[in-house]
């Protein structure tokens, strides 16, 4: 299985955190589910962190069976939506860079 994030480095807009992961949760979340082949979709909102470390107000998990499976997903419509509306998102809520990493998972005790 791998894992495709969505690090959100920076900050929400002074004021607009709650309204920031309402329409996250509101106009995002719906099309994130509709990815192609996920296998499981995890929106994860920034509480806290060390002193110094950067600051991901939203990380972005979307698990898949294979790579094959992930680019079609990113090939499917609703990731070419999500794009425009994250865009939309971006420009009136927060402040910084997306960046995106893909994993493999190796897990144990479970």
């Amino acid at each position: 299985m791998i894992t495709r994030f969505a690090l959100f480095e920076g900050a929400v807009k002074d004021g607009q955190t709650a309204a920031f992961r309402q329409a996250v949760q509101d106009r995002l979340v719906p099309l994130w589910t509709q990815f192609t082949g996920n296998l499981g979709v995890r929106v994860m909102f920034g509480e806290d962190r060390d002193a110094g470390a950067p600051e991901f107000p939203l990380i972005l998990a979307i698990s898949y069976p294979d790579q094959k499976t992930m680019e079609e997903a990113l090939e499917s419509p609703a990731r070419y939506q999500s794009k425009d509306v994250t865009g939309d998102i971006v420009s009136e809520f927060f402040m910084g860079k997306i960046h995106h990493h893909v994993t493999e998972l190796n897990a144990y005790n479970e």
